[in-house]
């Protein structure tokens, strides 16, 4: 069921949001770990404890913590990693973070992107730019990146606003869900152009500020929902995985909250693909090549200015 729910605007809520998430990206928050109090994020970031309460409740729907009544909240999964390189061999059920390390491990840094939004992606890049300013990681000669994002045009499945998010019935409860429907479509795309502008800027000014000799950021859209989110780095590695759907409650800017299927991009199941250079035929060389042929076909063929 919909309703109003604290602050006005969004704004609060959205900052305090990403920077929990950095945080958690980066291992200040690590696994296990709980969260400063409700009193001690709401006195560091200058914002309400209802805010601190709606960030928390969201956090808890993305899977990234658990919270009891007196006992705060705690962080249950994490993704997301920074540091090196891990030597073992990686699991089957991978991370975007080791990917991410691996490639600004490179003297140039290629990187081939299809997904939904450009959020999970524009953390991990912020969290890399960082490292390079302040000279944790090697800087890198050059910096190429290609993303592939569901054109602004399309009516998507989700996320998608539930009949239980109404409050009224017949023709008004329709007109409600179509608002509630609009509501939710135009915040997903406030998500998508916020983070990839952060991404880009974040990219650009390396180059602005004479770190890396060379950046390239294309960013365009095509006509097509994404079932899975992509990662290549072309002819090394890459990262699948579908999204999975499911019913959760959405925030909206005015403070609205409402009952949705949404998918959680940031909670969703990773798999690595390898290219084994010598042996052209192996599962992961395979999956590489044809993933590489079908990004690189719809980047020629079906991508606009995004």
């Amino acid at each position: 069921m919909s309703s109003g729910r604290g602050e006005s605007g969004g704004r609060e809520f959205n900052t305090l949001l990403e920077e929990l998430r950095v945080r958690i990206a980066d291992g200040r928050y690590g696994l296990d770990q709980l969260l400063p109090t409700q009193r001690e994020l709401a006195g560091e970031f200058g914002v309400s404890r209802d805010t601190v309460q709606r960030v928390l409740r969201e956090l808890k729907d993305e899977g990234w913590i658990e919270s009891r009544q007196g006992s705060g909240s705690r962080v249950v999964k994490s993704p997301i990693h920074s540091g090196k390189v891990p030597q073992e061999a990686p699991r089957l059920r991978a991370a975007l973070g080791p990917f991410i390390t691996r490639a600004f491990a490179q003297p140039v840094v290629r990187l081939d992107v299809f997904t939904l939004t450009s959020e999970s992606l524009d953390a991990h890049v912020r969290l890399r730019a960082e490292h390079i300013r302040t000279g944790e990681i090697a800087t890198p000669e050059r910096i190429e990146l290609r993303m592939l994002l569901p054109a602004e045009s399309l009516e998507l499945p989700y996320p998608r606003a539930l009949k239980s998010a109404t409050t009224a019935e017949g023709d008004e409860g329709t007109e409600q869900l179509d608002r509630l429907q609009a509501q939710i479509q135009d915040r997903l795309r406030g998500i998508t152009r916020r983070h990839t502008t952060s991404l880009r800027a974040a990219l650009r000014n390396l180059e602005t500020e004479g770190l890396v000799s060379s950046v390239s950021v294309e960013v365009r859209s095509i006509p097509l929902v994404p079932a899975f989110k992509l990662y290549l780095r072309p002819g090394a590695e890459a990262l699948f995985g579908p999204y999975e759907v499911v019913e959760r409650s959405i925030l909206l800017d005015d403070g609205t909250e409402l009952d949705a299927l949404d998918v959680l991009g940031l909670g969703s199941t990773l798999i690595r693909h390898v290219n084994d250079e010598g042996d052209p035929n192996s599962t992961g060389s395979v999956f590489m090549e044809s993933m590489q042929a079908w990004f690189d076909a719809c980047w020629q063929r079906l991508s606009a200015a995004f």
